[in-house]
């Protein structure tokens, strides 16, 4: 059983037997946490009420976070010619083709998201053993296999988010950093909410967004009241 700092169960006591509270609320709490000598992530739990295990009740997607990730985010691009200009021309950080694979193959990863064009995946595909288990492999699932680099490009640097949820039905993505204000924090949850809900899968029956909880990096939970 993990061991929980004084600090930290100082802080629980302040949210035991706390409703849940309405979005603003629930940040406003959260933010009284913010004790630490670093600027803490904050992330968003959401439980659903879904089957992972059944193909049509999986739940993935992206939201473009209205504030961003508070967080500078390094872009790799595989790309070449006219699509390797626009991605740079987008603000991408690495772009290239076999260089970029050399990179890579060499344990060179200095990027946070990869993207690929379609003619270049068979450059990258022998890659997946590499990119895959850091999550940095392209996919035309989460949209990161794709023609229109520019504006992915620009996505991810405006703080698109990719969640997906996991085997027990739960979404888990951060939302921001602790000392954004208040007023940012509260429409990035909403806006990542709105994404979730959005994916309600038809084949869900019944309550699908059951549980929902705002934590930062080194706090307790707090619970959001969430219709």
């Amino acid at each position: 059983m993990p061991r929980h700092s004084r600090r930290y169960l100082e802080l629980k006591k302040k949210v035991e037997g706390l409703p849940p509270l309405p979005v603003g609320e629930a940040v406003r709490k959260l933010k009284e946490f913010a004790n630490t000598r670093f600027d803490q992530t904050v992330e968003l739990a959401v439980r659903l009420g879904i089957d992972p295990r059944q193909a049509d009740q999986r739940v993935r997607g992206s939201v473009v976070l209205p504030h961003g990730t508070g967080r500078a985010v390094r872009v790799a691009v595989f790309a070449q010619g006219e699509k390797a200009r626009e991605a740079k021309e987008a603000g991408a950080d690495i772009v290239g083709a076999e260089d970029l694979v050399a990179q890579v193959q060499k344990g060179q990863i200095d990027f946070d998201i990869c993207i690929a064009t379609p003619d270049m995946m068979k450059l990258v595909r022998p890659l997946g053993r590499i990119l895959g288990p850091r999550g940095l492999m392209p996919s035309p699932r989460n949209g990161t296999v794709t023609n229109d680099v520019a504006d992915t490009v620009r996505q991810f640097k405006l703080g698109r988010v990719e969640f997906r949820a996991d085997q027990g039905g739960n979404v888990h993505l951060p939302v921001g950093k602790l000392s954004m204000p208040e007023e940012a924090l509260v429409e990035n949850i909403e806006a990542a909410l709105h994404a979730i809900r959005a994916l309600r899968p038809a084949a869900v029956r019944g309550q699908y967004i059951r549980n929902v909880a705002v934590s930062a990096t080194m706090s307790p939970s707090v619970k959001l009241a969430v219709a």
